[in-house]
């Protein structure tokens, strides 16, 4: 008999939170999709004259979050909503966004801290509604393997 598994976004829970504003479960709720990206860059290579090789192994688990929420969602007004709560904040607030990622089917949950806006996203007017990709720098993103 051959070996399946499934997979439904709807078991992926995330939580947005920042203190001085708020926080907010998303659960499907106008969410297209939720991409984890590091930027960090593990290995380097220094090739010599001579050909000989040193590898560098870098550290770091900085990395973005980009949350494509349908444009008329409350997750989507939630969101315009922090960030104008950030741009108006004393500057130390402008990395106080955490996240948190729960995806329990796969064994996975991201923990991403310290993160800002990286700009306000484009927003398309036409016939037909769209989504709005708001994409978030995190200084430190977790993966823990349950």
């Amino acid at each position: 008999m051959p070996k399946h598994s499934t997979y439904s976004f709807t078991d992926i829970n995330a939580t947005i939170r920042c203190p001085g504003y708020g926080s907010y479960s998303v659960q499907g709720e106008g969410v297209g999709d939720v991409n984890v990206s590091k930027n960090t860059e593990r290995t380097v290579h220094d090739v010599a004259a001579d050909g000989s090789v040193m590898a560098s192994k870098i550290a770091g688990n900085n990395g973005s979050v980009t949350i494509n929420a349908q444009q008329t969602s409350s997750l989507h007004k939630f969101l315009q909503g922090l960030f104008n709560y950030c741009w108006q904040a004393d500057t130390s607030e402008w990395t106080s966004i955490s996240m948190t990622i729960e995806a329990p089917k796969m064994g996975k949950t991201y923990y991403c801290t310290g993160g800002s806006f990286v700009k306000e996203p484009d927003e398309p007017l036409q016939s037909q509604g769209q989504r709005v990709a708001w994409s978030i720098l995190f200084v430190d993103i977790q993966r823990i393997q349950l």
